[in-house]
C-alpha cells in the first residue's frame, strides 16, 4: 500500500499551518516543494537602472553569470523576503552596502501586522455619510468616516479591533479589504446612513455609480478671492455655492477691495463675516457638496432698499464649475433663468481648470514596535529610538514612510509608490507589508545587531534565505 507524502509544518507565520506536496499554506505564500518550504512569491530587488515592469532573475545560486543586479545600485527590499516569526532568529536579508562611501547595513523583513489598517483620502465634496458612520464592506463593518478635510472626504479602515476584536466575518472582511486597497485594487464600501463609493487607490472615486472628475477648487469664499476680479464688469452677483463656506462676492472682502455695489441679495444660512455662510444646505450630491439640486433654494427675498433692481445679473456657481446658472431679476425682483452670457463661459471654465484631479490616496499604516525588532538587534526599544532619532531610516519596499513621534515606530506609506503586489496576508487574520531598516554598520552593531547574519550583495544572491524563492528586479520607485 501507497503511502501518502507527508505533509509539512510552516512556520512562517502563527497560524503554523501544515502543507501537503504541492499545495499552499492558508496565506497562499509559502508551500510545499517536495518536502521544503518555498516562499511562492519573488524576492524584490529595486535597481536604478532596471526596465519598467520587472524581470525575473537568478536567485540563491552560486557563481551568478551576467548578474543584472549591481552593489552600486541595488536595494533588497522586504517584497517576497520571509519574516522574522518566530521572532527569536534574525531577519531574512541582513545586507551590508556602500552609500556614498559609507559602510551601511539594510535589515530586511516582511512584517505581520494585526495592528494596522488604512487612511483613504477621496477627493470629492459630495456626501459620503456622517461624521464616525460605521464603513462597511461585504455588509460588514471594517472602519469609520473620519473629519473631513479641504476638498476631500477621509475613512478610516481596519485596526486590530475590526482584524480581530469581532467575529470571525467581520475579521476576514477587513483583511481582505485592507489587502485588496493596499496593492491597488477596486473595493466598494457602503457607509451607513450615506453613499457607496468605490475606492481604488490612484483612481477617481466612484460615488453612488457616478464617477468624480474633480475636487473643488477651494470653499466659497476661497473661490471668491481667486476670482472675483475675472467677474468684475460682467455680471452684478456672484454666488459661489459650497456646503462649508458659500461666498457672496458683493459683501466678501474681495468685493469690497474692488469696488463691487451692494445688491440687495439675502442668503438663508448662518453668517459668519462678510460675504461667507455656513450652513446654506444640508450635505447631499447636489451643488457644492449639498443637497441643492436648484440653488435658489438658499435665496430670500432681494432687498430693493439696499440695491436690488430689476435687470441685476446674477451668476451662481459651484466650487468645481460643475454646476452653474445664470439669473436676471425681473420688475418683481424675481430671478428669471437666463442662457449664460459668453464672456461669462471663461470665468466658468476657469474655475474647472484649477481643479485638480480627483482621486483615492491609501495610506497604510502600521506599528512595527513588536517582537519584529528582535529580528534586528537584540535590544529591540535601541531599535525604536534609533528609528525615532532619524538615525535609521524607515522604508517599505522601498519607499518612504512617515514615521509618527512619540513611542513606538508607528509609520504610514502611499500604497502607490510600492511595487505591485507588496502586500500579502495570513490568516489570523493580519496584513504582511515589507519593511526595511537602513542605518549606518557602526550605528547597527552598538544597536546589538545581528552581526553574525551580516551579508553582502553577493552572498544574498548566491545563498539566498531561509525559504527558497526566486527573485525580481524592479525599477526605485517614483518619488
Amino acid at each position: 500500500m501507497t503511502q501518502a507524502p507527508e505533509k509539512i509544518r510552516c512556520d512562517a507565520c502563527p497560524v503554523m499551518c501544515y502543507i501537503a506536496p504541492g499545495q499552499t499554506g492558508a496565506c497562499d505564500r509559502y508551500a510545499n516543494d517536495a518536502g521544503r518550504i518555498v516562499r511562492t512569491d519573488p524576492v524584490v530587488m529595486l535597481s536604478r537602472t532596471a526596465e519598467r515592469g520587472g524581470r525575473l532573475v537568478p536567485f540563491a545560486r552560486a557563481g551568478w553569470d551576467g548578474n543584472p543586479v549591481t552593489p552600486s545600485d541595488a536595494f533588497v527590499t522586504g517584497i517576497g523576503s520571509g519574516t522574522t516569526y518566530p521572532d527569536y532568529k534574525p531577519a531574512p536579508f541582513i545586507v551590508a552596502s556602500q552609500v556614498d562611501g559609507a559602510d551601511m547595513v539594510t535589515v530586511v523583513t516582511e512584517a505581520i501586522f494585526s495592528y494596522c489598517g488604512v487612511k483613504v483620502k477621496i477627493d470629492t465634496d459630495r456626501f459620503l455619510g456622517p461624521e464616525a458612520a460605521t464603513v462597511r464592506a461585504g455588509g460588514e463593518a471594517v472602519g469609520h468616516v473620519t473629519t473631513a478635510e479641504y476638498g476631500s472626504q477621509m475613512l478610516s479602515l481596519g485596526g486590530v479591533h475590526h482584524l480581530t476584536g469581532g467575529e470571525k466575518a467581520e475579521g476576514r472582511v477587513t483583511c481582505a479589504t485592507l489587502l485588496a486597497l493596499c496593492n491597488g485594487e477596486a473595493v466598494e464600501l457602503s457607509i451607513d446612513g450615506g453613499s457607496t463609493v468605490i475606492v481604488q487607490a490612484g483612481r477617481a472615486p466612484i460615488v453612488d455609480g457616478v464617477p468624480e472628475r474633480r475636487m473643488r477648487v477651494g470653499c466659497g469664499s476661497a473661490t471668491i478671492g481667486m476670482f472675483a476680479s475675472q467677474w468684475r464688469g460682467l455680471v452684478d452677483e456672484v454666488v459661489v455655492v459650497d456646503d462649508h463656506i458659500t461666498g457672496v462676492v458683493s459683501e466678501h472682502q474681495a468685493g469690497k477691495v474692488l469696488g463691487w455695489e451692494p445688491t440687495g441679495i439675502r442668503i438663508k444660512g448662518h453668517r459668519s463675516t462678510p460675504g461667507r455662510y455656513f450652513r446654506v444646505s444640508e450635505p447631499g450630491l447636489g451643488w457644492g457638496g449639498t443637497r441643492l439640486t436648484d440653488p435658489l433654494e438658499i435665496l430670500g427675498p432681494w432687498n430693493a432698499a439696499k440695491g436690488a433692481r430689476p435687470g441685476l445679473r446674477l451668476l451662481m456657481v459651484s466650487t468645481t464649475g460643475e454646476e452653474y446658472a445664470y439669473f436676471v431679476l425681473d420688475e418683481a425682483l424675481q430671478p428669471v433663468p437666463r442662457p449664460l452670457p459668453p464672456e461669462l463661459e471663461p470665468t466658468v471654465r476657469l474655475i474647472d481648470e484649477n481643479c485638480e484631479p480627483s482621486l483615492c490616496t491609501v495610506l497604510f499604516m502600521g506599528g512595527a514596535g513588536g517582537s519584529l525588532r528582535a529580528g534586528v538587534t537584540r535590544n529591540p526599544v535601541r531599535l525604536t529610538r534609533s528609528v525615532q532619532a532619524g538615525i535609521t531610516r524607515l522604508t517599505s519596499g522601498g519607499a518612504e514612510t512617515y514615521v509618527w513621534p512619540g513611542g513606538g515606530i508607528t509609520f504610514m506609506v502611499d500604497v502607490t509608490r510600492l511595487p505591485a503586489g507588496a502586500f500579502g496576508h495570513v490568516p489570523t487574520p493580519a496584513l504582511v507589508a515589507p519593511l526595511e531598516f537602513t542605518l549606518p554598520r557602526a550605528d547597527y552593531l552598538a544597536l546589538g545587531g545581528h552581526a553574525e547574519a551580516i551579508r553582502d550583495l553577493a552572498g544574498v544572491e548566491a545563498e539566498g534565505g531561509e525559504y527558497t524563492t526566486a527573485g525580481r528586479v524592479e525599477p526605485w520607485p517614483a518619488r
